[in-house]
């Protein structure tokens, strides 16, 4: 009798895995099974995370350095993503906030701003899905953020936002548009709106966090999604009790999409009396 083939541990990558969500996220994902990929800036700390979970958990851990502003890092990351048969996961949860008045940001940092957390997560999940569609399993959470519903609030208490939080709701868009798209796949999509969270990612800015609300701990921010993407949730904010508050958001956005998009949709007569009054 030939001996048995243990099968291949299912496999999930996570983006910004040397801290914070990252890090709570590999240590959940570890703990129900999963071999990792690691990618992050910080060799030293994805190394020694990586060791931290195959001693606690036995998982295997492949560490990526990799700074995903860096097109050729980003392509690095995506051949890895594209060629893993074993892959059931992928969280793009890198990012920083780069807070700042828009009229005093460095244009730079609004590149690397578009760049980490709308091109680094639209080429990662192009090239998950194929093989997941293929395989007919597999969900892709990416991490967003509240900040994604906050348009219309001021910057005080909350920080200077508008390239973030439109890249945030970039994100929100892109992920219910996706699932749509994927309905009936075996594909799953996620986007997760944290509020604040009790990591670095906050004092590495330099932001007062003391007018802020209160702060989550990551693992829960980790456990929540996990939770939402095993429930079916398209979006999923942790600290949410009523998730019937986005039904009625979904509900509004519906209508207005509808009102504007009627049979023959004719000019608002608001915008009619004000242009006749000019």
């Amino acid at each position: 009798m030939a001996p048995s083939v243990s099968p291949a541990r299912p496999r999930a990558l996570v983006t910004g895995a040397s801290a914070g969500i990252g890090v709570a996220f590999a240590e959940g994902l570890a703990r129900a099974g999963h071999d990792l990929v690691l990618v992050a800036r910080r060799r030293d700390r994805l190394e020694a995370l990586a060791d931290r979970l195959e001693r606690d958990t036995g998982a295997q851990a492949e560490v990526v350095c990799a700074d995903l502003n860096d097109p050729s890092a980003l392509a690095r990351v995506e051949a890895i993503t594209a060629a893993d048969d074993n892959l059931v996961l992928l969280v793009n949860n890198a990012g920083f906030g780069g807070y700042k008045p828009f009229l005093s940001i460095d244009p730079k940092t609004i590149d690397d701003l578009i760049d980490i957390h709308i091109r680094a997560v639209t080429r990662l999940t192009r090239a998950a899905l194929p093989g997941m569609v293929r395989r007919g399993k597999g969900g892709i959470i990416n991490v967003a953020s509240v900040l994604a519903l906050s348009g219309n609030l001021p910057p005080d208490p909350l920080p200077f936002r508008a390239t973030y939080a439109g890249a945030k709701s970039f994100l929100l868009t892109f992920t219910q548009a996706l699932a749509g798209e994927l309905k009936d796949t075996g594909v799953q999509v996620q986007v997760c709106l944290p509020g604040r969270v009790d990591t670095e990612f906050h004092s590495l800015q330099g932001f007062d966090t003391t007018k802020l609300p209160p702060s989550m701990i990551a693992q829960d921010i980790a456990t929540a999604a996990l939770a939402g993407l095993a429930l079916g949730e398209v979006v999923c904010v942790p600290a949410l009790a009523d998730p019937a508050s986005l039904d009625r958001l979904a509900e509004s956005q519906l209508a207005v999409f509808r009102a504007a998009t009627q049979s023959k949709p004719a000019l608002a007569p608001r915008y009619r009396e004000a242009a006749g009054a000019s």
